[in-house]
């Protein structure tokens, strides 16, 4: 069989498992980067948000040259709300790296990335990461694999797989953790130097070979017809959508009159523009793509995920369509309508608000907008609350004004009819004399407790729970072990509908008029609330300055003045003492609110309100006749 030198591959992983680190030891040790060139870590995660949280969010495409081989490799995001965005690159690739921690081992979003390799009938390398920990667990972590494989009822083939051991930041991976036994990666004061170079010698080397032995090279299928599905979407200011996939067969060249066929057979004709491949981090025009290969191709608006680029209309042959996550969770994004709408945003009406989710719907497939009943609002749906909270964060970033609605889950109907809800499964680590606090929370949050394992003073318990009873509940989480927990979560399915939750029970404390917060106000506040703002700060009517210690909502005059007067008493010259002040992230914000409060986001300000401003409005509101 003739074969190209071109391989597609895809790092998956769990969030925080060294895929994007990886990449870099790829890129470094390939040659993509002149000598006298610096480079920057995590070199793929380009998007600003990316680098401030650590996190991959959008998967994106580079490829190296080794031995001859052209390997294009996809970084994926480790984030179970983002999920939609693996499932459709697992199509376009011909092995993955399945990157498993030394200590934490098979975590749940390493088993939703695993399950669509298995599905796609790939043949995945296991690359046990970070070995130099101190708590690295390498052979229990590499049975506990083995049997996740065998949990998600893999083949022979598949069970079969190559194993090596590696320190990604280091660019180092052998065959045999004894080979790393005198890499010293410390270099005084406990400072740990990355070296994506490679260290003592050792390479990533054996990684490459072994994707070369794996897979081999592509079938070359340059003579048969044209067969390309578009697997991902981006947006170029200067030359709009632009869709990306892999050629299955045949080739593809600018200026081609191709056919762009839906699953069911239907097609439309359509030109190509321009095509481009992947070269090192660049995308690269070109004249011809051959099959085997990740294309990116312009010049047909209304292309989308899942369609398939046939030569003409004698040869319609779709592949089957790439199957979209439903979103799980909703938000209104509503236009700013607070008394400090338009003082610090560039954009604040209906029609810009539009605009940016139309143009978000461009690349963002997960994505859901819907109309509402009012014209100053409309329904956003995703995969989680990070999905969305990204959206929000981008735009606030961009200039924009909006309301945010308290998130919501999106019911369905089961076959018999009945209520089904969003459940997660959720895997959390904390020092033992925690676990009972937080098994009791989430009994009351209607978890299920799946298993409970106790090691080194630490408590590993898998749970069940509903996303609705998650809302909100990180914060409290964090508070509640001391900043030493850990929670992760992934979507597990819907199940029957697990009844009341209890929502927030402290009350709201509200601005009874519009001002400029004093600390003499505040000072008699605090002493029975938390605060969210500090003094000299800009408050309208409405406006929620704290958090009451009582259930109820309480209304407060935070601008109010001391009494100036020329009699002196004693203690009347003391300095105010004001405790810190809470500050919200914007996930937290959108946690804590509740149904009658909106999270106010402007380019400069997070902000916690009510939904109708006006004390008398909301009285009227609430009463019934």
């Amino acid at each position: 069989m003739d074969k190209k030198k071109i391989i597609n591959i895809a790092v998956i992983a769990h969030v925080d498992a060294g895929k994007s680190t990886l990449v870099d030891a790829f890129l470094a040790q390939s040659g993509v980067f002149r000598e006298n060139e610096e480079m920057v870590a995590q070199t793929m995660d380009s998007n600003d948000l990316e680098r401030e949280r650590g996190i991959t969010i959008y998967s994106k495409n580079c490829s190296v040259m080794h031995d001859g081989y052209k390997i294009n490799i996809v970084d994926t995001p480790g984030h179970a709300d983002f999920s939609s965005e693996v499932e459709r690159i697992i199509k376009t690739v011909d092995t993955v790296i399945l990157l498993v921690d030394s200590s934490e081992g098979p975590m749940p979003q390493t088993r939703f990335v695993l399950q669509k390799s298995l599905e796609q009938d790939l043949n995945p390398i296991l690359l046990i990461n970070k070995i130099d920990k101190k708590d690295a667990r390498i052979d229990e972590v590499v049975d506990e694999v083995y049997e996740l494989f065998m949990d998600l009822e893999a083949n022979d083939r598949q069970l079969d797989f190559p194993i090596l051991y590696g320190i990604a930041r280091q660019g180092i991976v052998v065959r045999d953790p004894k080979e790393c036994e005198g890499v010293v990666i410390e270099t005084g004061e406990g400072k740990v130097r990355k070296q994506a170079a490679g260290q003592n010698g050792l390479t990533i080397t054996p990684l490459f070979e072994t994707i070369i032995d794996q897979v081999g090279g592509y079938e070359n299928r340059d003579e048969e017809p044209l067969q390309f599905q578009i697997s991902t979407l981006a947006y170029d200011d200067y030359i709009g959508r632009l869709g990306i996939g892999r050629i299955t067969r045949g080739t593809i060249s600018p200026g081609q009159q191709v056919a762009v066929c839906k699953p069911d057979g239907i097609f439309k004709m359509g030109k190509v523009n321009q095509t481009f491949i992947y070269q090192g981090l660049k995308r690269t025009a070109v004249d011809k793509v051959g099959s085997g290969d990740i294309c990116v191709i312009s010049g047909i608006p209304e292309i989308t995920i899942g369609d398939t680029i046939c030569p003409d209309a004698e040869h319609i042959d779709p592949l089957p369509s790439i199957r979209i996550e439903d979103p799980t969770l909703s938000m209104n994004f509503m236009v700013n309508s607070s008394p400090f709408a338009g003082k610090e945003g560039k954009y604040v009406t209906t029609r810009h608000i539009k605009e940016r989710l139309e143009k978000e719907l461009e690349v963002n497939v997960g994505l859901l907008v819907e109309p509402t009943d009012s014209t100053d609002s409309f329904k956003v749906s995703g995969r989680g609350e990070l999905h969305l909270s990204i959206l929000i964060e981008n735009m606030r970033r961009e200039g924009y004004e909006l309301g945010i609605s308290k998130p919501e889950v999106i019911f369905r109907k089961g076959d018999r009819g009945q209520k089904q809800e969003p459940v997660e499964e959720v895997v959390i680590d904390v020092p033992d004399q925690y676990a009972g606090t937080i098994i009791s929370d989430l009994n009351l949050r209607k978890g299920m407790m799946v298993s409970m394992d106790g090691k080194n003073g630490r408590s590993k318990l898998v749970y069940t729970v509903p996303t609705r009873g998650l809302l909100g509940y990180r914060s409290q989480f964090i508070n509640q072990t001391h900043g030493e927990g850990t929670m992760v979560q992934r979507f597990k399915g819907y199940e029957d509908y697990k009844g009341e939750i209890p929502q927030r029970t402290a009350g709201a404390i509200i601005a009874q008029e519009p001002g400029v917060s004093t600390p003499y106000a505040l000072n008699n506040i605090q002493e029975r609330a938390q605060l969210f703002i500090g003094p000299q700060t800009n408050v309208y009517e409405g406006m929620i300055v704290g958090q009451n210690s009582r259930p109820d909502d309480m209304i407060v005059n935070p601008c109010k003045a001391k009494r100036v007067s020329n009699m002196r008493a004693a203690g009347s010259d003391e300095a105010v003492k004001l405790s810190p002040h809470r500050v919200f992230s914007l996930e937290e914000a959108l946690e804590w609110i509740n149904d009658d409060e909106l999270v106010e986001v402007t380019p400069t300000d997070i902000r916690l309100r009510k939904k109708i401003l006006g004390e008398l409005e909301r009285r009227r509101s609430g009463r019934t006749y």
